[in-house]
């Protein structure tokens, strides 16, 4: 138990029909949020690391922290650099701990993308670290409170799809089938028959981001089709938001900071269970 690789919850979920739900942490309490997650549930979840952290200053403590818990931790968890859009960045991922890191070149042109992820495939490899990918583009910044719309154009392609996981060696492939980062304006529509195809041509975990706002149902029938993880943020965070907003609010502007505190760690617990019961994920044995 602690620290376990991507493909060892990964292969399971694809095999019998479920997803891992991943989750990223914002600082110290989501952390310690998550970690009791997988510890209370017995379920396995992927902590991921948001790349954009390695451009502020000061954060390896906060990396080793990380590391430090999830090794000592009764759950099964992954440590995943999340949305790593330089060679880099994945590089600083490995060096900070991650034993999972997601390469995004989805804005690149495909040849390039190919090229790159095949480069840090292999070093991630020797390092016993595993690789995601993602061919197609999901719109708008990670955690995006505003609101935006799929654009079928940058949907993933099956044929590529096909290339892409075939020449990379990826171990897990992050496909865009309709959804969106952060909020969605108006109802999602996911495009299932793309994602169906995909799943029958690719024999790589399939990966969903911007999981935050799907009806449970599109959940269960993207999951049904073949997706193996969900990357789940923005929703959490905004529930974090309003209950500590409500929180303050109920102690007139003067609440106990411990108290707030304590209050991410529950609402990034509870989320977290939440959302890995829709996903179906089971104890992991």
């Amino acid at each position: 138990m602690g620290l376990i690789k991507l493909s060892k919850v990964l292969t399971p979920a694809m095999e019998q029909g479920y997803a891992v739900g991943a989750f990223n942490t914002a600082d110290f309490n989501y952390t310690e949020g998550l970690a009791r997650a997988a510890e209370e549930s017995g379920k396995p979840l992927i902590m991921m690391l948001p790349s954009y952290y390695f451009d502020m200053q000061d954060m390896e403590s906060f990396y080793d922290f990380n590391l430090d818990r999830i090794k000592k931790s009764t759950g099964n968890i992954v440590y995943h650099l999340d949305h790593g859009q330089s060679f880099d960045i994945c590089m600083k991922g490995i060096h900070a701990g991650c034993n999972s890191i997601m390469f995004d070149g989805s804005r690149l042109p495909f040849e390039e993308n190919i090229a790159i992820t095949k480069e840090i495939v292999k070093i991630a490899h020797a390092c016993n670290v595993e690789v995601e990918a993602e061919i197609g583009h999901v719109a708008a910044p990670e955690g995006n409170p505003e609101g935006s719309v799929a654009k079928e154009e940058f949907f993933t392609n099956p044929d590529d799809a096909v290339t892409f996981a075939k020449e990379t060696g990826v171990d897990a492939l992050a496909v865009a089938v309709g959804t969106v980062h952060g909020v969605y304006r108006g109802r999602p529509k996911l495009d299932y028959e793309r994602l169906k195809e995909i799943r029958r041509r690719v024999d790589v975990p399939l990966v969903m981001h911007g999981g935050s706002g799907l009806p449970e149902e599109d959940f269960q029938n993207a999951i049904k089709l073949g997706i193996t993880k969900v990357n789940f943020f923005t929703e959490m965070m905004l529930k974090t938001i309003t209950n500590m907003y409500n929180a303050i609010e109920e102690k007139n502007g003067k609440p106990r900071y411990i108290d707030l505190q304590q209050l991410i760690v529950k609402t990034v617990k509870e989320c977290a269970e939440e959302q890995m019961e829709i996903f179906g994920t089971p104890p992991m044995k």
